[in-house]
């Protein structure tokens, strides 16, 4: 629901009600008179609140007391749970969270698909705290403060919260943040500093420097000396994407690199890339791809949205045949060159704009696939689902990060092509957070290849 329209209301009276639900941002429902969200209520409990803020669909409310709490209810870890927007959901056990994510996937499944799931998998789960290698951290100067801070914007303000060390970060980035706030606080640039792009690899620990006005000599001293301290990389980038290099180019020698152990790989990665935030997550989830899929050598599979080759290349290691297309060119070429550093000779890659329908002969789409893996951004596949469908695989595998887009994708690969949707489950790639990331395997229509 959008909340551009609002108005904030005059002291109101406190009420009394039972939460019925939770808002996909992780806020309490309560729908006693006029529906109004109210952040850090659970469902079942009994809350006190008053409402601060009128839309025309819904109020917005603050908690003041939890008269009967949740039986999943549990004290955030976080100090700062509730002011910084980086985690919403610490007050809800590990399980119940993913319990609610599950049931969120079911509800779209059945209200947008309109299908019902005939078996659940597993949730994937890991390690719930320090697993975040990917973040996008802002910076600013208060000068009421005199100093800078670092970290994620507050929960409902466009403010970058007031923290000093964050749990959901992977180390040592967790541990760097009031470090950082100091450096940058020293530098000469530090109102024209407003954003830390972080990249924790196996290797090394990347940060992608916004930089709005070059930094200055006695600066990137500064910068060098933390960086030598510390044991980071520290990149500029003073515009877009193209624009990132290296704070010493000597260090652009040694590239960044994940593994993926059970497969013999490394990839090899810049520190703009797509890669998956949770790096435990990510080698159950591929192990748990390749268990789906199943291809025996030989066989032919299609990965779309292939990125870097996250999946490719593990499929590849087991004998069968992939081709790995992605819309942008340089993931392409980092995809090209980590199949040839691992020594994967049956893998070839495409560069194909997705976001729109293919064409039928595109080199990519002749021949047969008897699988196909599917994992897009947000905005899900919906222009190649004729084309993946065209195919006749045997199984298709979707991952999402987007129940909603999910759901609309496999309603029109169930109604309009016929395929069956088999089983699905919840991937706890986000923990603490409303993000609802999930996989769906579907088996192809009578006669399928195969």
């Amino acid at each position: 629901m959008s909340r551009s329209r609002s108005a904030r209301l005059e002291p109101a009276a406190q009420e009394c009600a039972r939460v019925a639900a939770l808002t996909h941002e992780g806020e309490g429902i309560v729908r006693e008179g006029k529906t109004v969200f109210i952040p850090g209520a659970l469902p079942g409990e009994s809350v006190r609140f008053v409402r601060t803020r009128r839309h025309r669909q819904h109020d917005e409310g603050r908690l003041l007391e939890v008269l009967e709490p949740a039986a999943a209810r549990v004290t955030p870890r976080c100090a700062h749970f509730g002011v910084c927007g980086g985690c919403l959901l610490q007050h809800l056990s590990s399980d119940a969270q993913l319990a609610l994510k599950q049931t969120e996937l079911a509800d779209n499944l059945e209200r947008l698909a309109r299908v019902s799931c005939p078996r659940w998998f597993e949730p994937l789960a890991g390690p719930v705290w320090g697993y975040r290698r990917r973040a996008r951290l802002g910076v600013k100067y208060v000068a009421k403060k005199g100093r800078v801070v670092v970290g994620f914007r507050e929960r409902s303000a466009p403010y970058v919260a007031d923290v000093h060390h964050c749990d959901v970060l992977a180390s040592p980035v967790s541990e760097w943040l009031e470090p950082l706030a100091e450096l940058i606080g020293a530098l000469e640039i530090r109102q024209h500093l407003p954003q830390i792009e972080v990249a924790v690899a196996d290797n090394v620990t990347a940060l992608v420097l916004r930089v709005l006005t070059p930094p200055s000599a006695a600066d990137r001293e500064r910068l060098c000396a933390f960086a030598a301290r510390h044991g980071a990389r520290i990149y500029l980038q003073p515009g877009g994407l193209q624009s990132i290099e290296a704070l010493e180019p000597a260090a652009s020698s040694e590239p960044l690199y994940y593994t993926l152990p059970p497969f013999d790989l490394r990839l090899q990665f810049q520190p703009s890339d797509f890669v998956q935030v949770n790096g435990p997550i990510n080698r159950a989830l591929v192990a748990r791809a390749i268990e789906l899929l199943a291809p025996a050598r030989g066989d032919a599979v299609l990965d779309l949205y292939c990125g870097l080759g996250n999946f490719t290349l593990p499929l590849a290691r087991s004998g069968a045949r992939v081709v790995g297309v992605e819309g942008e060119a340089a993931l392409i070429e980092r995809a090209r060159g980590n199949a040839a550093r691992n020594g994967i000779t049956n893998a070839e890659f495409h560069v194909a704009d997705l976001s729109v329908a293919p064409d039928p002969q595109a080199p990519w789409l002749r021949g047969g696939y008897r699988h196909v893996l599917l994992d897009p951004p947000r905005v899900g596949a919906r222009e190649v689902l004729g084309a993946v469908a065209a195919l006749r695989p045997q199984r298709v595998l979707y991952i999402s990060c987007h129940p909603g887009s999910l759901a609309r994708d496999l309603g029109i690969l169930v109604h309009e092509h016929g395929l069956t949707l088999e089983a699905a489950g919840v991937i706890d790639m986000f923990p603490h957070t409303g993000h609802v990331e999930s996989l769906a395997l579907l088996s192809g229509p009578r006669g399928a290849h195969g």
